[in-house]
């Protein structure tokens, strides 16, 4: 069964579309993609055992740094381009945005809200950094660098004039699922974006 989040993310996905996706892990997003959707996808990733498992669902993947650019794929050669919770591990998060609406018509982005409440409740109770199901890792290995909220992607979208298509957040636990539509930035712990220039 599909995450809530890479749900919705397939829900926003025309079918018959051409996608790319950035930092596609073993693939499963893509295979279900091309299973449930009918698209002609194509993901890169930097991880070869993560290459290994795309192969073996027989998904396209091409092994490459996301931080390096897509300067291999022409102006609008996707109908999509899709980063799914791996924008928190670059380390120019806007640059890969930007190529990504070179490269794509549209693009669509999920990232952990750095700015839920769990996450303040945590640090201001504890003093350490939360270590949680969605962000199991110590502070010392952890491959997020950049702690984004809810409030910092859209300020970042403001500033660089790209439109919000769609967004949704999710949130696993009450009351937040119920108040993650009234206060995003506090009670959602992740948010997805739907994007175009």
């Amino acid at each position: 069964m599909l995450r809530v989040d890479l749900d919705i993310v397939r829900r926003w996905i025309a079918p018959g579309s051409r996608v790319l996706d950035l930092g596609c892990g073993d693939g499963e997003l893509l295979r279900v993609l091309m299973d449930s959707r009918g698209v002609e996808g194509y993901g890169i990733e930097i991880d070869p055992e993560k290459i290994t498992h795309c192969v073996a669902r027989g998904v396209n993947v091409i092994e490459a740094d996301v931080d390096q650019g897509l300067t291999d794929f022409p102006d609008k050669s996707f109908d999509t381009v899709l980063m799914a919770n791996s924008m928190q591990v670059l380390r120019r998060p806007d640059h890969a945005i930007a190529e990504m609406l070179r490269v794509g018509q549209e693009c669509i982005v999920t990232f952990p809200n750095f700015g839920n409440i769990r996450t303040r409740l945590f640090l201001a109770a504890w003093g350490r950094m939360p270590v949680t199901r969605q962000l199991p890792y110590q502070w010392y290995d952890t491959p997020n660098i950049h702690f984004c909220t809810v409030q910092d992607f859209e300020a970042l979208c403001r500033e660089r004039s790209i439109r919000v298509l769609h967004r949704e957040f999710v949130a696993e636990q009450f009351p937040d699922r119920l108040l993650k539509g009234v206060w995003s930035n506090l009670f959602s712990a992740t948010a997805i974006y739907h994007l175009a220039k």
